[in-house]
């Protein structure tokens, strides 16, 4: 059964090239959100088992988007995978992973198969 992830980003074109990359193995179902207002309706909804969050967006910035979910007794245990431009590779320890909070933090671009690793080991710790 494929796992399911709900990407929440505002740049259309990204989302769709990751949900592409994700989906063509088989084992994810990716469902897109690129209103950050809307998240929290998709995810109930969606029932994702990961989401991957954007963390600069118009209206609804990512933190933003995570309290809202961290607040939600079906969506809190739910681990996101934060993405952003804000940080490159070469600022964070092991040169692709920072932790901030309880969430994993990767830098845009996004380098699939280090994404891939770090989808793997959110759903298996979850």
């Amino acid at each position: 059964m494929a796992h399911k992830i709900l990407l929440i980003d505002d740049e259309a074109g990204f989302t769709e090239l990751v949900k592409m990359n994700l989906e063509k193995n088989g084992e994810f179902e990716v469902e897109i959100q690129n209103d950050s207002t809307k998240a929290r309706e998709t995810a109930l909804s969606f029932r994702p088992d990961l989401i991957l969050l954007d963390i600069v967006m118009p209206g609804m910035d990512g933190g933003d988007v995570q309290a809202q979910f961290q607040s939600d007794p079906f969506l809190s245990k739910v681990p996101i995978i934060m993405l952003t431009a804000l940080v490159d590779s070469s600022e964070v320890s092991d040169g692709a992973v920072a932790q901030s909070g309880s969430s994993i933090v990767l830098p845009k671009p996004v380098n699939f198969p280090l994404l891939l690793r770090v989808i793997n080991e959110a759903i298996e710790a979850a």
